[in-house]
């Protein structure tokens, strides 16, 4: 029987989400297409994230169709759980989401009230849970009245099958209407789960600032760019790598410049550039927590170790500002 390491919260550093009572690991792990049952070896997935929690993770992210194929890796976290996580339940931050496609027909999709209990209903039941601490909308959806999925998310709450609701993927005006949306029917939503990284920045022209008016965290998805902001790519995609798996192709000879330029700068921190591409994330108190994928233990005590330094000189940032333009 595992158990826990006894110095797990000796390194990790936790960051208070939004205005809540509950804090969060600077860095969070997400179980997405590394953690399927298409993916890799359970005894290998089942390591990476045993090795998350002794590392001070307590926070682990899944969604109903992440594999692949869909549902497969919550049902690979649900292994772990019953093996070997059940005990420590109470010290771990768990959450799903649902928003896209998992089923054929109408009601497999977006954001109806159908689907999104439905949906946490099938993922419980995948994970073994009683309840997550955290349920997401996946995405804004359109077509659906934000009003309901709201009414979706309210219901969840208070049938206690998720403790806290949150958003993803949404942009600025979308998010405050749904923040407003849920404050109008006293939940409070927890948490918003944007992509962000030092190429992509767009929650800085309008979203951070409505999280921070109210009062809601920001857990920040893709810091390492799928992979591009790491080591492995300064030569290009290899083979095997998630860029050449999914058709992206190599990179550019821009790209190439870019990752080479930032990578001197990491070295010159004392960081790998994973390190300094999360570090950056996470250089103010405006992103509570950096969601990182790993394939392997190594890739998990790598991100981990960011948390060591997320500090940046002015020089610093005004370097890596440049090295992407």
């Amino acid at each position: 029987m595992y158990k826990a390491a006894d110095n797990r919260y000796g390194t990790m550093k936790y960051r208070r989400c939004g205005k809540s009572g509950i804090h969060l690991p600077e860095v969070s792990i997400g179980i997405w297409q590394n953690f399927g049952s298409a993916s890799g070896k359970y005894e290998d997935q089942k390591a990476v994230l045993l090795r998350a929690f002794d590392l001070g993770i307590t926070h682990i992210d899944m969604a109903n169709n992440y594999g692949p194929p869909y549902g497969s890796a919550e049902e690979t976290f649900g292994r772990v759980y019953a093996s070997d996580l059940k005990p420590y339940r109470d010290e771990l931050i768990l959450s799903s989401k649902a928003g896209f496609d998992m089923w054929p027909g109408p009601y497999g999709n977006w954001g109806s009230k159908k689907y999104l209990i439905a949906s946490i209903d099938q993922s419980l039941k995948r994970t073994g849970l009683e309840y997550f601490d955290i349920f997401y909308h996946h995405r804004p959806d359109g077509g659906t009245p934000i009003e309901e999925t709201c009414e979706a998310l309210e219901q969840i709450v208070r049938s206690g099958k998720a403790l806290y609701v949150g958003i993803s993927n949404y942009g600025a005006d979308e998010a405050r209407r749904a923040i407003e949306e849920l404050e109008r029917r006293n939940v409070h939503c927890l948490i918003h789960q944007p992509n962000y990284h030092i190429m992509n920045r767009w929650i800085e022209n309008g979203l951070q600032q409505v999280l921070e008016e109210k009062g809601v965290g920001t857990i920040a998805f893709g810091p390492l760019a799928g992979g591009m902001l790491t080591g492995r790519y300064l030569n290009g995609a290899p083979a095997g790598s998630r860029r050449a798996r999914d058709g992206w192709g190599g990179l550019s000879e821009e790209e190439l410049r870019k990752i080479k330029k930032l990578n001197e700068i990491a070295l010159e921190r004392g960081q790998t550039l994973a390190q300094m591409a999360i570090a950056w994330v996470l250089r103010d108190e405006k992103v509570t927590s950096a969601l990182v994928g790993a394939s392997s233990v190594a890739q998990i005590e790598e991100n981990a170790a960011a948390v060591a330094n997320t500090e940046f000189t002015k020089e610093e940032l005004e370097l890596i500002d440049a090295a992407i333009k």
